[in-house]
């Protein structure tokens, strides 16, 4: 008798992301399964403007920026009020500026505003992933607006978790994220992924890419994390909910 109504579901997650980024929820929202809702907050950028538009390359500066008080700690606060399951992070660059043990401390200091609420950074929960999976050498894959600095300090963070990175660059496509289509995507990674690695990561939660992860696993035969597909996994997790979407990858149906 009645229609859906948005109101009946398990888990209620949310994301912290940039102020003019449509990438984080919409993925996430597109991979969530049945029952599971994606709430997103926002945090101002400086490297962002109106209309979601950035130059071809970010300068670290704003990226570090990002997670400093008191913006992100309010956006948090806020989102919390909210009966949510879990937070994430949305935005592996910063990660890779600020390196694993910043990121810890973030964390810690955002679930001090979160009354509980487990939160979740994008590039922990892929180190997770990669472990679950048993990988332990990976290629890299980073937006094209990720600079030379930024990519090499992504290829230092896995390093530095004890993962092998074989290969790492920014991916060779026109640097705006409204460019990026799955097809090219598809084309680029399965070109550029060395036969040595296990696995690929794609960074960048605001890099459209979860629509071809099937298809590379499927192509390459290894698996394959994106920074938003790791995300949800990693909140699902923490939130215990044994849901999981149906597809977008390995990660989802081997652990």
């Amino acid at each position: 008798m009645w229609e859906p109504d948005g109101w009946d579901v398990r888990s209620r997650i949310g994301v912290l992301t940039p102020h003019g980024d449509v990438g984080p929820e919409s993925e996430l929202q597109a991979m969530a399964p049945d029952g599971v809702r994606v709430y997103a907050a926002r945090v101002p950028f400086g490297a962002m403007a109106a209309g979601g538009e950035m130059d071809p390359t970010i300068p670290l500066a704003p990226v570090e920026a990002f997670v400093q008080p008191p913006h992100i700690d309010e956006a948090a606060a806020l989102l919390a009020a909210a009966p949510l399951d879990a937070i994430g992070i949305g935005f592996t660059s910063s990660s890779y500026v600020s390196g694993p043990d910043r990121e810890v401390e973030l964390v810690e200091r955002l679930e001090q505003r979160t009354s509980g609420i487990p939160v979740v950074a994008t590039c922990a929960a892929a180190v997770a992933g990669f472990s679950a999976l048993g990988v332990q050498r990976i290629s890299l894959v980073n937006p094209p607006w990720f600079d030379k600095e930024l990519d090499r300090l992504g290829a230092g963070y896995f390093e530095s978790q004890d993962l092998t990175v074989v290969q790492h660059g920014s991916c060779g496509l026109p640097s705006s994220q409204r460019s990026i289509n799955p097809s090219e995507l598809f084309a680029w990674v399965v070109e550029h992924t060395p036969d040595e690695a296990d696995a690929v990561f794609i960074g960048g939660n605001g890099f459209r890419s979860v629509g071809v992860i099937t298809a590379l696993e499927q192509d390459l035969g290894r698996p394959v994390l994106t920074a938003n597909q790791s995300l949800l996994w990693g909140m699902l997790r923490a939130a215990r909910s044994h849901a999981r979407p149906t597809g977008y990858g390995a990660l989802f149906v081997e652990s």
